[in-house]
C-alpha cells in the first residue's frame, strides 16, 4: 500500500509518474482548503499525449505548482501503474467547491477569460446567483488568434489587471491556456491564483451538460462528449488520444521512453 503524504503544506504531495511527467497525489478536499496560491494544471488525457508533441508545453510543466489526476482513465491508470492516487480531481468539480468555500471571503474574486462570445458573461452570472455577490468581477472572451497579436494580448492583460481579481480562470484549451498563464503573469500582479480549466466557462454557462456521476466514475466521459459533439470530438477521440494507452503500457513493461530525453520529477 502507498503511503500518502497528508501535510496539507504546499509542495510536499507525493507525485505519481505518467509518461514523461506527473501527477501529485492530493484529494479534491486538500486542493480547495489548502492551495490558494499559484498555478495549477489538471492533466488530462489530451494534454498528456500533447505533452509528448509539444516540447514548449513540455518545458514548462514543471512550473506549475499542483498537478491533479483530471481523469478517469488516468486515475485508473495511476492504479494499473501500481502507484495509485487518492482521487480524480477534475477542474469542473473543482471550481463549483472553490467558489462556494470562498463566497464569504472578499480577498477571493475572479476573472474569467475564454469562451465563446457572450458565454463567460452567461457564467459570471451564475456564479455570482449562487455565491451571493459580485464574485466574478471580470469576464474576455478574446478571438481565437489572439495570443499571436502583442496589441490584443496588451488589452487582454489590461482587462485583467483593471477588474482587480485576486484569482485568473483561463479556459483557451489545453496547451495553450497554459503557456498564457507562463508567459504572462508577471504582468498580472494582482492575480494570486492562476486556473487554466478549459471548458469549465461553458459548464458554468450550462451551455454544456456534465454527463451522469457514474458515466464518469466508469471512464465513460469521452464517450458521452463524442456522442453529444462528434464533429468536434472525433479526431481528439478517435485519433489523437488512443497512443496514450499504449504508451502507458510501455511505461508498465519498463519500455516507455521520454520524446524529449528526459522526464519532469
Amino acid at each position: 500500500m502507498v503511503e500518502r503524504k497528508r501535510t496539507g503544506v504546499r509542495g510536499d504531495w507525493r507525485k505519481v509518474q505518467l509518461l514523461n511527467v506527473f501527477v501529485h497525489d492530493v484529494t479534491m478536499d486538500e486542493v480547495v482548503r489548502d492551495f490558494n496560491e499559484g498555478l495549477m494544471l489538471t492533466l488530462h488525457v489530451d494534454m498528456l499525449m500533447k505533452l509528448q508533441k509539444d516540447r514548449e508545453f513540455y518545458d514548462i510543466f514543471k512550473q506549475f505548482d499542483l498537478i491533479t489526476c483530471d481523469s478517469q482513465i488516468l486515475y485508473f491508470a495511476t492504479k494499473f501503474l501500481g502507484n495509485p492516487v487518492a482521487e480524480r480531481v477534475s477542474g469542473s468539480d473543482y471550481f463549483p467547491k472553490f467558489y462556494m468555500a470562498n463566497k464569504d471571503n472578499p480577498e477571493v474574486t475572479v476573472y474569467l477569460c475564454g469562451g465563446k462570445p457572450g458565454i463567460a458573461e452567461i457564467a459570471a452570472e451564475n456564479i455570482n446567483r449562487k455565491v451571493g455577490r459580485r464574485f466574478i468581477v471580470g469576464t474576455d472572451s478574446p478571438a481565437f488568434d489572439f495570443d499571436k497579436d502583442p496589441a490584443d494580448i496588451d488589452r487582454v492583460i489590461a482587462k485583467i489587471n483593471d477588474s482587480g481579481a485576486t484569482v485568473l480562470l483561463v479556459g483557451l484549451g489545453g496547451g495553450r491556456q497554459e503557456k498564457f498563464i507562463v508567459k504572462y503573469r508577471d504582468r498580472m500582479p494582482n492575480i494570486r491564483l492562476f486556473l487554466p480549466l478549459g471548458g469549465t466557462i461553458d459548464y458554468e454557462a450550462g451551455t454544456f451538460k456534465r454527463p451522469p456521476a457514474w458515466i464518469t466514475e466508469w471512464g465513460f466521459e469521452w464517450l458521452y462528449r463524442l456522442l453529444k459533439e462528434p464533429r468536434q470530438r472525433w479526431h481528439r477521440y478517435i485519433v489523437h488520444e488512443p497512443p496514450v494507452l499504449w504508451r502507458l503500457a510501455a511505461q508498465k513493461l519498463g519500455l516507455y521512453r521520454d520524446p524529449f530525453g528526459g522526464g519532469a520529477k
